[in-house]
């Protein structure tokens, strides 16, 4: 992860206030640089300014990669903030992305703008990961920037009213007013090589030109990766055990996991003796203790894995355990039903992979503390603000600081275990696979309207939106740690695999009951697990995170406030 900041003006531009270097400098604590430029028109009576700033969390390669890259031949620069897993669908693994995507885009000379602006835009479109950039092309002076097709990392963009400058930022400055985010549809240019002739003389030119992902698409293109089978299932379907989705998910899994857990260089200044990469956020739901299994296959064994699960003190719970003398201070956050899950599935990780150091960190957070931290946690959510933004942030924030009880031996609950802090620097996370298998209750609903053409196009319309939710606003909240969330499931192969597969080999809400007693909304998932030895953790109900941990509506007396009402005053 990395936080990555340019202002374009044709005035003198202030340096970064100590706030947003502060910002910045928490997403990549490894290394901060910046780079200066100045365009002037071809009759020398005006200057274009362009100040960089990056910052680094080394994550890649055998060093740390000093940003912004800079070209000594063309005096470019390119603020990559992001994780290229595959370029022209190779894989580079163990190389430094940023460095060999600038190698790149960096070709020799061309004849002509046009076939220098189709050169960068392919080495672009080829690009599989996540990943936001900005990147000065000085050959024909085009600033090109944007987010990832599936929009998993965070890029937000202000203009300035007087129209003499307009910012881009990984996160917001403070105090944050008139940022929005860059869509994630597609690649954006802006050419600084002309000025926009207004009534108040000539100003900045900040019209952008976007760029589809992909050439040309059909009807049937989510999220510019590929096509949705829309296939209606034979009369005499199954999804069992047996079926081939079940062992070409494995596979695919296990390509994605390989790049995301492999090759994790030791922090430069490590603070702990415990030698753990990589931790899972782990409600003990299904996605992530399938993540979890599959990890252990690739993380090498002399690593531990940190199981991150967080639990709050929600005050109307609390005052109902108040009513009942049987229960102690321990049971509010032991009695969350992401705990419970949690300790159930550690529990089981421990049954199938024993040669595993399994930490089982127990994140337990008093409301006076939540509220101590709500302030810095909407700053961090802007643009997005409201009650569910919060609820949701609120434990990603928490799970991702990584302090917590630690439980190795016993998976009980303990009355004085050791508190520690993770050291991973990589966090995995299990979203992306309700939307693929068919997860949410939304899905059943479907299929019980209009059966599975209707149940098709809900998953069709989930996927193609994924890139218009919330992930920015995730690795807000989490990159402020200095840690980097990946999603193994919204890897782009595995996304292809999932969205061209016939609808009945994800889910199967026409066969409710199954032989193993497996629940039909993500079956080939749950299916997976069985035969990976999680047996229990098979048959767990899906449950969003905020009701897991207990962060829902945790500041209201009723629980009545709505979602999507705005954030109330910190």
């Amino acid at each position: 992860m990395c936080g990555i900041h340019a202002v374009i003006s044709t005035t003198v531009i202030p340096s970064i206030s100590p706030e947003l270097k502060s910002l910045l400098s928490n997403r990549g604590p490894d290394h901060f640089g910046q780079a200066y430029r100045e365009i002037a028109f071809e009759n020398g009576d005006s200057l274009i300014r362009i100040n960089f700033t990056s910052t680094v969390l080394a994550l890649r390669g055998d060093h740390i990669a000093r940003q912004p890259l800079e070209s000594s031949i063309t005096g470019s620069a390119l603020c990559w903030n992001g994780e290229a897993w595959r370029i022209n669908g190779q894989s580079i693994r163990s190389k430094n992305d940023g460095e060999l995507i600038l190698a790149k885009l960096e070709a020799p000379d061309v004849s002509s703008p046009e076939t220098r602006k189709s050169h960068i835009l392919n080495v672009l479109r080829n690009i599989e990961g996540p990943f936001a950039f900005l990147y000065y092309d000085a050959q024909i002076k085009r600033l090109y920037f944007g987010r990832d097709r599936l929009g998993r990392r965070s890029l937000l963009i202000h203009q300035a009213e007087d129209g003499d400058s307009i910012s881009f930022s990984s996160i917001a400055d403070v105090p944050a007013t008139g940022w929005k985010e860059v869509d994630a549809d597609g690649i954006y240019s802006l050419n600084l090589d002309t000025r926009l002739a207004t009534p108040y003389g000539l100003k900045l030119d900040t019209r952008a030109t976007r760029y589809d992902w992909v050439l040309s698409a059909g009807d049937h293109m989510v999220s510019s990766i590929g096509n949705f089978n829309m296939t209606l299932p034979p009369p005499d379907h199954k999804l069992d055990l047996n079926s081939s989705s079940v062992k070409m998910l494995r596979d695919w899994l296990c390509e994605s996991l390989k790049l995301r857990v492999l090759d994790i260089p030791e922090p430069p200044n490590p603070l702990s003796d415990a030698d753990v990469r990589v931790a899972v956020l782990f409600s003990g739901g299904l996605d992530c203790t399938i993540l979890a299994r599959l990890a252990h296959d690739f993380v090498p064994t002399n690593q531990g894995i940190d199981l991150i699960n967080v639990a709050f003190e929600n005050p109307r719970q609390a005052s109902i355990n108040k009513t009942q003398p049987h229960l102690n201070a321990a049971d509010v956050y032991e009695a969350c039903p992401d705990r419970m899950t949690g300790r159930k599935a550690f529990a089981e990780l421990k049954s199938a992979c024993p040669d595993r150091c399994w930490r089982f960190i127990a994140v337990n957070v008093p409301f006076e503390e939540a509220m101590s931290h709500k302030s810095r946690i909407v700053s961090l959510l802007y643009p997005h603000n409201t009650e569910m933004d919060l609820s949701i942030a609120l434990a990603l924030y928490f799970a991702a600081r990584g302090i917590g009880n630690s439980y190795i031996h016993k998976c009980e609950w303990e009355p004085a275990p050791p508190s520690v802090t993770s050291p991973a620097r990589v966090l995995l996370s299990g979203l992306g696979a309700d939307e693929l298998f068919g997860g949410y209750a939304r899905h059943e609903q479907a299929f019980k309207n209009g059966g599975y053409p209707r149940l098709i196009d809900e998953l069709k319309l989930d996927i193609s939106r994924i890139g218009q939710r919330n992930l920015g606003r995730d690795d807000r909240i989490m990159a402020h740690w200095g840690k980097e969330v990946r999603f193994p499931y919204l890897d782009e192969g595995l996304v292809r695999f999932a969205i061209s597969s016939p609808v009945w080999e994800k889910c199967d809400f026409q066969n409710q009951f199954h032989p193993a007693v497996i629940d039909p909304a993500k079956r080939v998932l749950r299916l997976l697990a069985d035969k990976l030895g999680l047996r229990v953790i098979a048959r767990e109900k899906k449950r969003a995170i905020q009701f897991g941990s207990r962060t829902a509506k945790i500041e209201s007396s009723t629980g009545r406030r709505r979602g999507t009402a705005p954030i109330t005053s910190t």
